[in-house]
C-alpha cells in the first residue's frame, strides 16, 4: 500500500523522488520504496531529513514510528539495555550520580569496579551527602562462606574479597561525613543494583562470571509495583536485613 501522508507531502512540496533522495543521501530507488510500502520505515535520521525537508512532521509521515517508540506495557521502564555491564558508557553513571538529589544505593556485592571507572567518586560523594543525599552501600562480608565460594567459582587473582577490602578503604575515607552508610549483606551475591531515586542499574551475574561481564539493564520509575519498583524492593531488603559495617577501615 502506498504511503499516502508521504506522497501528498512530497507533492505539496513540489519534491520528486530524486529530489527527496538527495536531501535524504539516498538512493532514489530507496525512497521510492518509503513511498510504495506504508509500512516501511526509514532509518531515523532519514526521517528527519525528510521531515525537515518537506515542513511536515515525522509522526504525520511515518505514524508506526510513533508507536513503536511509545511503550505501553511493563517495558517501558527499560531505558536501556547492555549486554554487559562494561558497555554502558561512563557518563551514564556520571549523570546518574550526578542528577540523584535524595537517595544514591550501591548495592553490588563489590563495588570495586566504581572506584576505578569514576575518578573523584569519593569527593563527588562526599558532596552529595553534605547537600543531604543519602548515601548507602551494600557490600558482601569479605570473611563470609559465600564470599569464598565465589572466590572459587570465579578463580581470578583479585579475589572477590580483595575487591570488598578496596571499596571498606575507600569508604573509611569517607567515615566522618554524615549521610553516607554502609552495610554487609551475602543475599546480592547473584545480582547487582545500583539506585538513583527514581532510576536503577541492574546487572543479574551470569554463572561464574564477574559482574563486568554479566548483562545490565537501565530502569526508570513510570508506574507503581513495575520492574523498578520491584528490584527497588529487593534493595530496600538487602539493607533491612544487612549487618551495620561498624568500622570501615577494619
Amino acid at each position: 500500500m502506498t504511503n499516502m501522508p508521504l506522497r501528498h507531502a512530497m507533492t505539496s512540496a513540489k519534491l520528486t523522488e530524486q529530489a527527496l533522495a538527495e536531501i535524504c543521501e539516498v538512493d532514489v530507488k530507496t525512497v521510492a520504496r518509503w513511498v510504495s510500502e506504508e509500512g516501511r520505515l526509514p532509518h531515523p535520521r532519514h526521517r528527519w531529513a525528510a521531515s525537515q525537508a518537506l515542513g511536515v512532521e515525522e509522526s504525520v509521515l511515518w505514524p508506526e514510528a510513533v508507536r513503536k517508540n511509545i511503550k505501553t506495557g511493563p517495558d517501558r521502564e527499560i531505558v536501556s539495555v547492555y549486554p554487559y555491564r562494561s558497555a554502558c558508557p561512563k557518563t551514564v553513571w556520571r549523570s546518574l550520580i550526578t542528577d540523584a538529589s535524595s537517595d544514591i544505593t550501591f548495592a553490588g556485592y563489590t563495588n570495586y569496579f566504581l572506584w576505578l571507572e569514576l575518578p573523584n567518586l569519593r569527593s563527588v560523594l562526599r558532596r552529595k551527602a553534605e547537600r543531604g543525599c543519602k548515601v548507602r552501600f551494600v557490600i558482601g562480608d569479605p570473611d563470609s562462606e559465600v564470599t569464598r565460594q565465589r572466590e572459587e567459582r570465579e578463580g581470578v587473582p583479585l579475589t572477590v574479597g580483595t575487591r570488598i577490602r578496596i571499596t571498606l578503604d575507600e569508604l573509611s575515607k569517607l567515615s566522618d561525613v554524615e549521610g553516607i552508610e554502609a552495610r554487609f549483606s551475602d543475599d546480592h551475591i547473584a545480582m547487582s543494583a545500583f539506585t538513583f531515586d527514581d532510576q536503577m542499574l541492574v546487572t543479574p551475574h551470569l554463572a561464574n562470571l564477574a559482574g563486568h561481564d554479566s548483562p545490565m539493564l537501565h530502569l526508570r520509575r513510570q508506574q507503581a509495583d513495575g520492574l523498578f519498583d520491584r528490584f527497588a524492593f529487593h534493595v530496600a531488603e538487602l539493607w533491612e536485613h544487612g549487618r551495620p559495617v561498624q568500622n570501615p577501615s577494619a
